[in-house]
Protein backbone atom coordinates (compact mmCIF):
# COMPACT_ATOMS: atom_id res chain seq x y z
CA UNK A 1 0.00 0.00 0.00
CA UNK A 2 0.97 3.58 -1.03
CA UNK A 3 -0.30 6.37 0.81
CA UNK A 4 0.84 9.94 -0.47
CA UNK A 5 0.20 12.76 1.31
CA UNK A 6 -1.38 15.79 -1.29
CA UNK A 7 -0.94 19.45 -0.26
CA UNK A 8 -3.44 21.99 -0.58
CA UNK A 9 -6.31 20.18 -1.31
CA UNK A 10 -9.19 19.72 1.73
CA UNK A 11 -12.22 20.64 -0.69
CA UNK A 12 -13.32 17.24 -1.66
CA UNK A 13 -15.83 18.61 -4.54
CA UNK A 14 -13.19 20.75 -6.48
CA UNK A 15 -10.55 17.09 -6.79
CA UNK A 16 -13.86 15.58 -7.81
CA UNK A 17 -14.08 17.82 -10.83
CA UNK A 18 -10.84 17.01 -11.78
CA UNK A 19 -11.29 13.20 -11.99
CA UNK A 20 -15.07 13.37 -13.52
CA UNK A 21 -13.82 12.26 -16.70
CA UNK A 22 -13.09 9.22 -15.27
CA UNK A 23 -15.05 5.88 -15.13
CA UNK A 24 -17.75 5.61 -12.32
CA UNK A 25 -16.02 8.49 -10.64
CA UNK A 26 -16.92 8.21 -6.50
CA UNK A 27 -17.37 10.61 -3.92
CA UNK A 28 -18.61 10.23 -0.33
CA UNK A 29 -18.35 13.77 0.93
CA UNK A 30 -19.16 14.85 4.83
CA UNK A 31 -20.58 18.09 3.35
CA UNK A 32 -21.42 19.27 6.94
CA UNK A 33 -18.58 18.82 8.70
CA UNK A 34 -18.88 17.20 12.33
CA UNK A 35 -16.87 15.87 14.90
CA UNK A 36 -18.14 13.28 15.28
CA UNK A 37 -20.50 12.25 11.79
CA UNK A 38 -18.49 14.72 9.59
CA UNK A 39 -14.94 13.92 9.80
CA UNK A 40 -14.30 11.83 6.79
CA UNK A 41 -14.63 12.03 2.58
CA UNK A 42 -13.33 9.21 0.43
CA UNK A 43 -13.03 10.04 -3.12
CA UNK A 44 -12.19 6.90 -5.94
CA UNK A 45 -12.69 6.99 -9.71
CA UNK A 46 -11.80 4.27 -12.16
CA UNK A 47 -12.30 0.96 -10.57
CA UNK A 48 -10.93 -2.36 -11.35
CA UNK A 49 -13.93 -4.28 -11.62
CA UNK A 50 -17.66 -3.46 -10.75
CA UNK A 51 -20.03 -5.97 -9.23
CA UNK A 52 -24.00 -5.76 -10.05
CA UNK A 53 -26.89 -7.41 -9.26
CA UNK A 54 -30.18 -7.41 -10.89
CA UNK A 55 -33.32 -9.68 -9.80
CA UNK A 56 -31.52 -11.94 -7.02
CA UNK A 57 -28.58 -12.55 -10.43
CA UNK A 58 -24.94 -11.21 -9.88
CA UNK A 59 -22.66 -9.98 -12.37
CA UNK A 60 -18.86 -9.52 -11.85
CA UNK A 61 -17.67 -6.92 -14.88
CA UNK A 62 -20.69 -7.65 -16.49
CA UNK A 63 -20.37 -11.46 -17.05
CA UNK A 64 -23.06 -13.63 -14.42
CA UNK A 65 -21.92 -15.35 -11.48
CA UNK A 66 -23.24 -17.81 -9.51
CA UNK A 67 -24.91 -17.76 -6.34
CA UNK A 68 -26.97 -15.19 -4.12
CA UNK A 69 -25.88 -11.84 -4.98
CA UNK A 70 -24.49 -11.75 -1.26
CA UNK A 71 -22.62 -14.53 -1.06
CA UNK A 72 -20.99 -14.04 -4.50
CA UNK A 73 -20.39 -10.19 -3.09
CA UNK A 74 -18.58 -12.03 -0.47
CA UNK A 75 -16.35 -14.38 -2.52
CA UNK A 76 -15.12 -11.63 -4.31
CA UNK A 77 -14.19 -10.13 -1.04
CA UNK A 78 -12.48 -12.37 0.12
CA UNK A 79 -9.75 -12.38 -2.65
CA UNK A 80 -8.83 -9.07 -1.77
CA UNK A 81 -8.85 -8.79 2.38
CA UNK A 82 -5.96 -6.64 3.81
CA UNK A 83 -5.61 -5.28 7.24
CA UNK A 84 -7.24 -2.22 8.79
CA UNK A 85 -4.92 0.66 8.99
CA UNK A 86 -6.44 3.29 11.35
CA UNK A 87 -3.16 5.16 11.30
CA UNK A 88 -4.19 6.78 8.07
CA UNK A 89 -8.55 5.90 7.65
CA UNK A 90 -11.82 4.05 8.14
CA UNK A 91 -11.37 3.63 4.34
CA UNK A 92 -8.36 2.73 2.48
CA UNK A 93 -9.48 0.44 -0.22
CA UNK A 94 -12.83 -1.46 -1.31
CA UNK A 95 -16.04 -1.06 -2.86
CA UNK A 96 -18.29 2.23 -3.49
CA UNK A 97 -21.84 2.34 -4.79
CA UNK A 98 -25.26 1.06 -3.76
CA UNK A 99 -28.04 -1.15 -2.44
CA UNK A 100 -30.83 0.08 -4.02
CA UNK A 101 -34.25 -0.29 -2.21
CA UNK A 102 -35.44 -2.82 -4.45
CA UNK A 103 -32.17 -5.00 -3.50
CA UNK A 104 -34.37 -6.30 -0.90
CA UNK A 105 -36.39 -8.86 -2.77
CA UNK A 106 -33.35 -10.58 -2.92
CA UNK A 107 -33.54 -11.19 0.80
CA UNK A 108 -37.33 -11.38 1.98
CA UNK A 109 -39.81 -12.99 0.11
CA UNK A 110 -42.04 -9.45 -1.51
CA UNK A 111 -44.10 -8.05 -4.40
CA UNK A 112 -42.74 -6.93 -7.43
CA UNK A 113 -43.45 -2.98 -7.76
CA UNK A 114 -46.35 -2.53 -10.52
CA UNK A 115 -43.55 0.40 -12.58
CA UNK A 116 -40.26 -1.28 -12.51
CA UNK A 117 -37.16 1.01 -12.49
CA UNK A 118 -35.53 -0.79 -15.39
CA UNK A 119 -32.05 1.44 -15.43
CA UNK A 120 -31.40 1.24 -11.74
CA UNK A 121 -29.59 -1.91 -10.51
CA UNK A 122 -30.48 -3.60 -7.32
CA UNK A 123 -26.32 -3.59 -6.53
CA UNK A 124 -23.88 -1.34 -7.66
CA UNK A 125 -20.15 -1.54 -6.85
CA UNK A 126 -16.78 -0.52 -7.81
CA UNK A 127 -13.93 -2.06 -6.37
CA UNK A 128 -11.54 0.64 -5.99
CA UNK A 129 -7.52 0.22 -5.91
CA UNK A 130 -6.97 4.14 -5.17
CA UNK A 131 -8.92 7.05 -3.19
CA UNK A 132 -8.04 10.38 -1.94
CA UNK A 133 -8.77 10.08 1.90
CA UNK A 134 -10.04 13.87 3.91
CA UNK A 135 -9.07 14.38 7.22
CA UNK A 136 -11.60 17.13 7.52
CA UNK A 137 -10.00 17.19 11.66
CA UNK A 138 -6.77 17.62 11.02
CA UNK A 139 -7.14 18.81 7.31
CA UNK A 140 -4.91 16.07 5.93
CA UNK A 141 -5.60 14.73 2.39
CA UNK A 142 -3.81 11.68 1.08
CA UNK A 143 -3.71 9.80 -1.89
CA UNK A 144 -3.74 5.88 -0.70
CA UNK A 145 -3.15 3.41 -3.85
CA UNK A 146 -3.25 -0.21 -3.13
CA UNK A 147 -1.38 -2.01 -5.95
CA UNK A 148 -5.04 -4.50 -6.48
CA UNK A 149 -5.98 -6.31 -7.84
CA UNK A 150 -2.40 -7.79 -8.43
CA UNK A 151 -1.75 -10.57 -5.85
CA UNK A 152 2.21 -10.91 -6.25
CA UNK A 153 3.64 -8.19 -3.82
CA UNK A 154 6.37 -6.52 -6.25
CA UNK A 155 3.95 -6.32 -9.03
CA UNK A 156 1.37 -4.93 -6.54
CA UNK A 157 3.73 -2.47 -5.61
CA UNK A 158 4.18 -1.57 -9.07
CA UNK A 159 1.25 -1.30 -9.73
CA UNK A 160 0.41 0.84 -6.90
CA UNK A 161 3.15 3.74 -7.76
CA UNK A 162 1.78 3.57 -11.67
CA UNK A 163 -1.55 4.34 -10.47
CA UNK A 164 -0.75 7.03 -8.26
CA UNK A 165 1.40 8.73 -10.31
CA UNK A 166 -1.84 8.52 -12.59
CA UNK A 167 -4.13 9.89 -10.17
CA UNK A 168 -1.58 12.83 -9.17
CA UNK A 169 -0.96 13.74 -12.89
CA UNK A 170 -4.65 14.43 -13.16
CA UNK A 171 -5.29 15.92 -9.33
CA UNK A 172 -2.87 18.58 -10.34
CA UNK A 173 -4.47 19.53 -13.81
CA UNK A 174 -7.02 22.02 -14.06
CA UNK A 175 -11.07 20.58 -13.47
CA UNK A 176 -12.81 19.86 -16.77
CA UNK A 177 -15.38 22.81 -17.33
CA UNK A 178 -18.23 22.42 -15.62
CA UNK A 179 -21.51 22.10 -17.47
CA UNK A 180 -25.18 23.51 -16.52
CA UNK A 181 -26.61 22.59 -12.47
CA UNK A 182 -29.38 23.97 -12.66
CA UNK A 183 -32.46 24.90 -14.64
CA UNK A 184 -36.46 25.48 -14.16
CA UNK A 185 -37.67 22.00 -14.36
CA UNK A 186 -41.72 20.93 -14.65
CA UNK A 187 -41.22 18.45 -11.75
CA UNK A 188 -44.50 16.00 -11.14
CA UNK A 189 -45.58 13.85 -8.81
CA UNK A 190 -47.11 10.36 -8.77
CA UNK A 191 -49.58 11.72 -6.05
CA UNK A 192 -51.52 14.45 -6.25
CA UNK A 193 -51.93 16.20 -2.55
CA UNK A 194 -55.92 14.25 -2.37
CA UNK A 195 -54.23 11.16 -3.42
CA UNK A 196 -51.58 11.02 -1.06
CA UNK A 197 -53.78 12.06 1.72
CA UNK A 198 -55.75 9.08 0.58
CA UNK A 199 -53.18 6.92 0.79
CA UNK A 200 -52.05 8.54 4.34
CA UNK A 201 -55.57 7.28 5.51
CA UNK A 202 -55.21 4.18 3.94
CA UNK A 203 -52.15 3.20 5.78
CA UNK A 204 -53.56 4.42 9.57
CA UNK A 205 -56.37 2.09 8.21
CA UNK A 206 -54.39 -0.77 8.08
CA UNK A 207 -52.58 0.31 11.93
CA UNK A 208 -55.83 0.35 13.24
CA UNK A 209 -56.85 -3.25 11.78
CA UNK A 210 -53.37 -4.38 13.37
CA UNK A 211 -51.62 -5.23 10.20
CA UNK A 212 -49.02 -2.79 11.43
CA UNK A 213 -47.59 -0.25 13.43
CA UNK A 214 -46.50 2.18 10.94
CA UNK A 215 -44.92 2.50 7.47
CA UNK A 216 -43.08 4.80 5.43
CA UNK A 217 -44.92 6.47 3.02
CA UNK A 218 -43.17 8.84 -0.03
CA UNK A 219 -44.22 10.63 -3.16
CA UNK A 220 -41.76 10.54 -6.33
CA UNK A 221 -41.08 13.76 -8.56
CA UNK A 222 -39.81 13.59 -11.82
CA UNK A 223 -38.85 16.16 -14.41
CA UNK A 224 -37.18 15.69 -17.64
CA UNK A 225 -33.76 17.59 -17.79
CA UNK A 226 -32.90 20.18 -20.57
CA UNK A 227 -29.89 18.98 -23.22
CA UNK A 228 -26.60 19.76 -21.56
CA UNK A 229 -27.59 19.39 -17.53
CA UNK A 230 -24.67 18.55 -15.66
CA UNK A 231 -25.43 15.88 -12.76
CA UNK A 232 -22.18 16.63 -10.72
CA UNK A 233 -22.54 20.31 -11.32
CA UNK A 234 -26.04 19.61 -9.65
CA UNK A 235 -24.74 18.16 -6.65
CA UNK A 236 -22.27 21.09 -6.33
CA UNK A 237 -24.93 23.32 -5.27
CA UNK A 238 -27.05 20.08 -3.57
CA UNK A 239 -23.82 20.43 -1.47
CA UNK A 240 -24.56 23.69 -0.80
CA UNK A 241 -28.41 24.05 -0.18
CA UNK A 242 -28.72 21.26 2.05
CA UNK A 243 -24.69 20.32 3.65
CA UNK A 244 -25.29 16.47 5.13
CA UNK A 245 -22.81 14.45 6.99
CA UNK A 246 -23.52 11.05 4.59
CA UNK A 247 -23.70 13.39 1.41
CA UNK A 248 -22.60 11.48 -2.32
CA UNK A 249 -22.17 11.62 -5.83
CA UNK A 250 -21.92 8.89 -8.06
CA UNK A 251 -21.34 8.55 -11.96
CA UNK A 252 -22.14 5.02 -13.43
CA UNK A 253 -22.17 4.29 -16.94
CA UNK A 254 -25.74 6.17 -17.33
CA UNK A 255 -26.52 6.56 -13.86
CA UNK A 256 -26.18 9.59 -11.57
CA UNK A 257 -26.97 9.88 -8.34
CA UNK A 258 -26.48 13.47 -5.80
CA UNK A 259 -27.47 12.74 -1.97
CA UNK A 260 -27.75 14.55 0.20
CA UNK A 261 -28.22 12.56 3.21
CA UNK A 262 -28.04 13.02 6.92
CA UNK A 263 -28.78 9.41 7.76
CA UNK A 264 -26.50 7.07 9.02
CA UNK A 265 -27.90 3.26 8.33
CA UNK A 266 -24.84 1.45 9.47
CA UNK A 267 -21.32 1.59 10.02
CA UNK A 268 -19.26 -1.63 10.97
CA UNK A 269 -15.75 -0.94 12.70
CA UNK A 270 -13.61 -3.60 14.84
CA UNK A 271 -16.73 -5.43 15.18
CA UNK A 272 -18.74 -2.64 16.69
CA UNK A 273 -22.31 -1.72 14.81
CA UNK A 274 -23.56 1.65 14.78
CA UNK A 275 -26.98 2.46 13.46
CA UNK A 276 -28.84 6.56 13.62
CA UNK A 277 -32.20 5.72 12.44
CA UNK A 278 -34.29 9.67 11.97
CA UNK A 279 -38.00 9.42 12.78
CA UNK A 280 -39.55 12.83 13.29
CA UNK A 281 -39.18 15.99 11.53
CA UNK A 282 -40.20 19.53 11.40
CA UNK A 283 -39.45 22.05 9.11
CA UNK A 284 -37.08 25.03 10.31
CA UNK A 285 -37.44 29.05 10.73
CA UNK A 286 -35.58 31.89 9.10
CA UNK A 287 -36.63 32.84 12.50
CA UNK A 288 -34.38 32.02 15.66
CA UNK A 289 -37.35 32.37 18.34
CA UNK A 290 -39.69 30.40 16.29
CA UNK A 291 -36.99 27.70 14.97
CA UNK A 292 -36.30 27.07 18.49
CA UNK A 293 -39.75 26.80 19.53
CA UNK A 294 -40.21 24.37 16.79
CA UNK A 295 -37.44 22.19 17.56
CA UNK A 296 -39.08 22.05 21.78
CA UNK A 297 -42.53 21.17 19.89
CA UNK A 298 -40.78 18.17 18.07
CA UNK A 299 -38.49 17.19 21.24
CA UNK A 300 -42.41 17.00 22.98
CA UNK A 301 -44.42 15.10 19.94
CA UNK A 302 -45.73 11.82 20.74
CA UNK A 303 -46.53 11.32 17.46
CA UNK A 304 -43.03 11.57 16.59
CA UNK A 305 -41.37 10.12 19.54
CA UNK A 306 -43.52 7.02 19.32
CA UNK A 307 -42.67 6.91 15.49
CA UNK A 308 -38.92 6.97 16.67
CA UNK A 309 -39.48 4.70 19.39
CA UNK A 310 -40.88 1.70 17.29
CA UNK A 311 -38.31 2.16 14.49
CA UNK A 312 -35.65 2.15 17.63
CA UNK A 313 -37.16 -1.65 18.56
CA UNK A 314 -37.37 -3.28 14.86
CA UNK A 315 -33.47 -2.42 14.55
CA UNK A 316 -32.57 -3.71 18.36
CA UNK A 317 -34.36 -6.75 16.75
CA UNK A 318 -32.58 -6.72 13.52
CA UNK A 319 -29.26 -6.20 15.13
CA UNK A 320 -29.58 -8.61 17.63
CA UNK A 321 -30.01 -11.40 14.58
CA UNK A 322 -25.98 -11.30 13.91
CA UNK A 323 -24.64 -9.32 17.24
CA UNK A 324 -23.36 -10.89 20.33
CA UNK A 325 -26.16 -11.29 23.29
CA UNK A 326 -26.72 -8.38 25.44
CA UNK A 327 -24.48 -5.84 23.25
CA UNK A 328 -27.13 -4.44 21.62
CA UNK A 329 -27.49 -0.72 23.35
CA UNK A 330 -29.64 2.58 22.91
CA UNK A 331 -26.76 5.10 23.95
CA UNK A 332 -29.12 7.87 22.71
CA UNK A 333 -33.11 8.12 22.45
CA UNK A 334 -35.11 10.89 20.08
CA UNK A 335 -32.43 13.12 20.10
CA UNK A 336 -32.66 16.65 18.54
CA UNK A 337 -30.43 17.22 15.13
CA UNK A 338 -30.94 20.17 13.02
CA UNK A 339 -30.18 20.73 9.61
CA UNK A 340 -30.39 23.15 6.72
CA UNK A 341 -34.05 23.22 6.40
CA UNK A 342 -35.31 20.50 8.83
CA UNK A 343 -34.55 19.34 12.49
CA UNK A 344 -34.69 15.70 12.89
CA UNK A 345 -35.44 13.33 15.99
CA UNK A 346 -32.02 10.67 15.85
CA UNK A 347 -32.08 7.49 17.65
CA UNK A 348 -28.39 5.45 18.21
CA UNK A 349 -28.33 2.17 18.22
CA UNK A 350 -25.38 0.30 18.84
CA UNK A 351 -23.96 -3.67 19.08
CA UNK A 352 -21.24 -6.22 18.75
CA UNK A 353 -21.34 -8.55 15.69
CA UNK A 354 -20.73 -12.49 17.11
CA UNK A 355 -17.70 -13.75 16.03
CA UNK A 356 -17.66 -15.00 12.72
CA UNK A 357 -20.66 -12.59 11.14
CA UNK A 358 -19.21 -10.42 9.39
CA UNK A 359 -21.03 -6.73 7.17
CA UNK A 360 -22.80 -8.37 5.02
CA UNK A 361 -24.49 -10.58 7.56
CA UNK A 362 -25.43 -7.76 8.96
CA UNK A 363 -26.66 -6.50 5.27
CA UNK A 364 -28.83 -9.10 5.11
CA UNK A 365 -30.34 -8.99 8.75
CA UNK A 366 -31.04 -5.80 8.54
CA UNK A 367 -31.74 -4.25 4.73
CA UNK A 368 -33.31 -2.23 4.27
CA UNK A 369 -33.04 0.20 6.99
CA UNK A 370 -36.42 0.12 9.49
CA UNK A 371 -36.44 4.00 9.68
CA UNK A 372 -37.80 4.15 5.85
CA UNK A 373 -39.87 0.91 5.77
CA UNK A 374 -42.03 0.64 8.69
CA UNK A 375 -42.90 -2.18 11.67
CA UNK A 376 -42.94 -5.01 11.18
CA UNK A 377 -40.90 -4.17 7.90
CA UNK A 378 -41.85 -7.19 5.55
CA UNK A 379 -45.83 -6.42 6.06
CA UNK A 380 -45.27 -2.51 6.07
CA UNK A 381 -42.99 -2.78 3.06
CA UNK A 382 -45.72 -4.73 0.82
CA UNK A 383 -48.00 -2.14 1.91
CA UNK A 384 -45.58 0.22 0.91
CA UNK A 385 -45.14 -1.14 -2.93
CA UNK A 386 -49.15 -1.57 -2.99
CA UNK A 387 -49.88 2.16 -2.45
CA UNK A 388 -46.82 3.89 -3.92
CA UNK A 389 -46.77 1.97 -7.18
CA UNK A 390 -43.40 2.58 -8.48
CA UNK A 391 -39.93 0.97 -7.61
CA UNK A 392 -37.86 3.23 -5.28
CA UNK A 393 -34.61 2.84 -6.86
CA UNK A 394 -31.65 3.93 -5.29
CA UNK A 395 -34.20 5.92 -3.21
CA UNK A 396 -34.47 4.54 0.57
CA UNK A 397 -31.70 1.85 -0.53
CA UNK A 398 -27.87 2.31 1.31
CA UNK A 399 -25.10 4.91 -0.68
CA UNK A 400 -21.29 4.14 1.03
CA UNK A 401 -18.41 2.54 1.48
CA UNK A 402 -17.46 -1.37 2.57
CA UNK A 403 -13.75 -1.88 2.80
CA UNK A 404 -11.28 -4.96 2.04
CA UNK A 405 -10.70 -4.59 5.60
CA UNK A 406 -14.22 -6.13 6.67
CA UNK A 407 -15.34 -2.48 7.73
CA UNK A 408 -18.21 -0.60 6.32
CA UNK A 409 -20.18 2.77 6.19
CA UNK A 410 -23.79 2.93 4.50
CA UNK A 411 -26.42 6.00 4.56
CA UNK A 412 -29.85 6.03 4.34
CA UNK A 413 -30.55 7.19 0.54
CA UNK A 414 -32.95 9.95 1.55
CA UNK A 415 -32.56 13.38 0.10
CA UNK A 416 -30.97 11.72 -2.97
CA UNK A 417 -31.28 11.94 -6.90
CA UNK A 418 -30.99 9.90 -9.77
CA UNK A 419 -30.37 10.86 -13.08
CA UNK A 420 -31.03 8.43 -15.83
CA UNK A 421 -32.64 8.87 -19.79
CA UNK A 422 -32.76 12.44 -19.52
CA UNK A 423 -34.48 12.76 -15.98
CA UNK A 424 -34.23 13.34 -12.66
CA UNK A 425 -36.17 11.35 -10.22
CA UNK A 426 -36.38 11.99 -6.55
CA UNK A 427 -38.71 10.98 -3.52
CA UNK A 428 -39.80 12.45 -0.26
CA UNK A 429 -41.04 10.63 2.47
CA UNK A 430 -42.23 10.00 5.66
CA UNK A 431 -43.33 7.39 9.05
CA UNK A 432 -47.52 7.08 9.33
CA UNK A 433 -48.75 6.30 12.33
CA UNK A 434 -52.01 6.00 13.63
CA UNK A 435 -51.75 9.58 15.09
CA UNK A 436 -50.89 10.85 11.79
CA UNK A 437 -52.79 13.72 10.20
CA UNK A 438 -52.61 13.52 6.10
CA UNK A 439 -52.97 16.78 5.62
CA UNK A 440 -49.21 17.19 7.92
CA UNK A 441 -48.13 14.13 6.45
CA UNK A 442 -48.23 15.71 2.90
CA UNK A 443 -46.53 18.89 3.96
CA UNK A 444 -43.83 16.90 5.78
CA UNK A 445 -42.71 15.73 2.37
CA UNK A 446 -42.53 19.26 1.04
CA UNK A 447 -40.43 20.08 3.51
CA UNK A 448 -38.02 17.21 2.92
CA UNK A 449 -38.25 17.86 -0.76
CA UNK A 450 -37.29 21.57 -0.47
CA UNK A 451 -33.89 21.60 -0.45
CA UNK A 452 -33.48 19.44 -3.44
CA UNK A 453 -36.30 21.95 -5.45
CA UNK A 454 -34.09 24.45 -4.89
CA UNK A 455 -30.87 23.23 -5.59
CA UNK A 456 -32.41 22.63 -9.20
CA UNK A 457 -33.54 26.75 -9.34
CA UNK A 458 -31.39 28.72 -11.09
CA UNK A 459 -29.75 31.66 -9.32
CA UNK A 460 -31.38 35.12 -9.36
Amino acid sequence: MLVIDLHGGDNPYALAARLKDLPHLALLESAMRDARLGRWSYLAADPFAVFSARDGRAAWNGIDVPGEPLKALRRAFDVFRHEPRPDIAPFTGGAIGWFGYEFGRSLEELPAPAIPEPAIADLMLGFYDVVVVFDHETGVTRLVSTGLPERNPEARMYRARVRADEFLERLAQAPAPSGRGAAKLAFRSNFERPAYEAAVAKVVDYILAGDIFQANLAQRFSAALPDGFDPFAFYGRLRQANPATFAAFLDFDAVQIASSSPERFLELAGGRVESRPIKGTIRRSPDPAEDAARAAALEGSEKDRAENVMIVDLLRNDLSRVCADCTVEVPVLCGLESYASVHHLVSVVTGRLQPGRDGLDLIAASFPGGSITGAPKIRAMEIITELEGNARGVYCGSIGWLGFDGAMDLNIAIRTVTFRDGEAVFHAGGGITALSDPAAEYDETLAKAERLFRAFEPDR
